[in-house]
């Protein structure tokens, strides 16, 4: 009897001190299973490669597929993926990849290069109706197939010798297409999984889910919890799975930045997609070694649907355009973090800086609104603004608001949106004026100024000009990189002009990573290879 009471004193010590021990976060814990933990903004709209549209699905995509080149983040250029090597001929216009022997599907299945040539004839099947398409047309015949105007797809300028060599035929030189093979509708799906849920030219979303994908990529997709989280895992059949350092990833679709910095200071994350405005100075006098700000190819501008009133106008388009005073916008909304855009592609893109730039004027935007027929604003309809509800685009619309209503008595009203709604509305112009967003493909400004073509893929303004087209059309066929580069600054006039979209800033990549995230090299595209990054303690 005597015992008991010192045994309940130990007892209640023992409980004491561990109540008092720190609790391990789950980004800790994550360390020892080598599991990355990554802020991903927004719910993935889709995982089907040659049909992504937003550049968070592209994020995860890149785990779970991978094309005949990827690129370095480093340096933007292309290095061997599947493909071990590459030739091309004399004139540019055959290139002949050479594919890895030891590269598998996730199931086991050898990848041929017959799979290649069926997932791009797949892509530019019109019913598929793939917005990235158009990344594509470098091969012979593609935009004909596509159109619909050629329906034979074996006419693709895209043959298999035999399972480990692709020959590719161009309809025009192509320099930066080993770039190109990079992005994710060049990436290979299996056609023979695709099968098995009907026709392999048909969008199929069944294929797409965690007990159905099968990829080529250094991950396999292992869960899939909707607005919850997105699991990968390490592929045991890929080609280079030996330098594969993570076992699993998962993605948290966080699509509010103040929620997603709570998170890393709770130790949820090990990477936010994304760091608020506010928080910066924060950061950069508290905690400096997690602050990352990255450089990053990106524009942000707004969107005019020409087909609707009064944006059929290019008048009013324009008008809105001159009075936007992004030094403001830069300075209030984004504490100068980002750079005003005055034009649409980035500055320095390749050895291509924009010679035509976008004022603020705010006196001529109102002489181009009295002369479409709307002095001081009357007559013209209240004008709706769809915007991403994430930090940034609503306060850059309340900006805007104040601004345009002061400068030209024009009224403005906003409409936030999820992201995935936010796009689709962009696709079908069920918008009158948007916020957007483009990051580049790749180094080049044609990533930036081929979206404007007539019915493009992702020209999604409703904006056509023969002449615009014919520009980019000669830059294309252009060897002379001057010459080329003329073109682009001819068609970057004329897009800033006719306005069918307005620069607003270029983006720059503020976000919070811990420190042990080893291997995560800043990139201008925005992109990682994962089986380059590791964990540290």
């Amino acid at each position: 009897m005597s015992l008991r009471p010192a045994l309940l004193t130990a007892l209640s010590l023992l409980l004491t001190l561990a109540g008092c021990a720190k609790r391990e976060t789950p980004a800790e814990a994550a360390l020892a299973t080598r599991t990355l933990l990554v802020g991903n903004l927004a719910e993935p709209q889709e995982l089907d490669p040659q049909l992504i549209a937003a550049y968070t699905d592209q994020n995860i995509a890149v785990a779970l597929f991978e094309g005949l080149c990827a690129l370095d983040e480093r340096t933007s250029q292309p290095i061997p993926a599947v493909a071990e090597k590459w030739e091309v001929s004399a004139d540019g216009l055959t290139y002949t990849f050479h594919l890895r022997v030891t590269a598998k599907w996730a199931n086991g299945d050898p990848l041929t290069a017959r799979d290649f040539v069926a997932s791009w004839r797949r892509a530019l099947a019109p019913a598929v109706a793939a917005e990235y398409a158009y990344l594509l047309y470098p091969l012979k015949n593609a935009a004909t197939l596509n159109s619909g105007q050629l329906t034979d797809l074996s006419a693709l300028g895209a043959e298999a010798l035999d399972d480990h060599t692709l020959r590719l035929t161009l309809e025009r030189p192509t320099p930066y297409l080993p770039a190109l093979t990079a992005q994710p509708v060049w990436f290979p799906v299996n056609p023979r999984v695709l099968a098995k849920f009907g026709d392999v030219n048909q969008r199929q979303p069944a294929w797409t889910r965690p007990e159905n994908l099968v990829g080529n990529g250094p991950f396999t997709l292992a869960e899939w919890t909707p607005n919850a989280r997105l699991v990968v895992a390490k592929s045991p059949t890929y080609w280079d799975a030996a330098a594969v350092r993570l076992e699993r990833i998962i993605f948290f679709p966080t699509e509010s930045p103040e929620v997603e910095e709570r998170n890393f200071r709770a130790g949820q994350v090990h990477v936010t997609y994304s760091l608020p405005t506010s928080k910066l100075e924060t950061y950069r006098t508290t905690n400096a070694a997690a602050l990352r700000l990255d450089p990053f190819l990106q524009a942000i501008f707004l969107r005019f649907n020409t087909t609707r009133s009064p944006f059929g106008d290019a008048r009013v388009r324009r008008a809105l355009s001159l009075a936007i005073d992004r030094d403001a916008i830069t300075a209030s909304v984004l504490r100068r973090a980002q750079k005003p855009a005055r034009s649409f592609t980035p500055p320095n893109c390749a050895g291509y800086t924009a010679r035509a730039t976008v004022p603020t004027d705010f006196a001529a935007a109102r002489q181009l609104l009295a002369a479409a027929g709307f002095p001081e604003g009357r007559g013209l309809p209240s004008l709706d603004l769809q915007v991403r509800n994430d930090e940034y685009q609503p306060r850059l619309a309340e900006v805007l608001q104040a601004q345009w209503k002061k400068e030209l008595g024009v009224n403005l009203t906003i409409t936030p949106l999820e992201q995935k709604t936010w796009v689709q509305n962009q696709q079908t112009l069920n918008y009158t004026l948007s916020g957007a967003g483009w990051i580049g493909d790749f180094v080049d400004p044609v990533t930036f100024l081929d979206l404007f073509v007539s019915g493009g893929g992702n020209n999604w303004t409703g904006w056509a000009s023969p002449a615009y087209d014919g520009l980019i059309a000669q830059a294309a066929r252009s060897s002379d990189p001057a010459t080329r580069h003329d073109y682009f600054q001819q068609a970057e006039a004329l897009l800033l002009e006719q306005a069918p979209v307005a620069p607003v800033y270029f983006g720059v990549r503020a976000y919070l990573i811990h420190p042990a995230v080893r291997g995560w090299e800043p990139s201008l595209l925005g992109l990682h290879q994962y089986k380059k990054v590791y964990l540290s303690p």
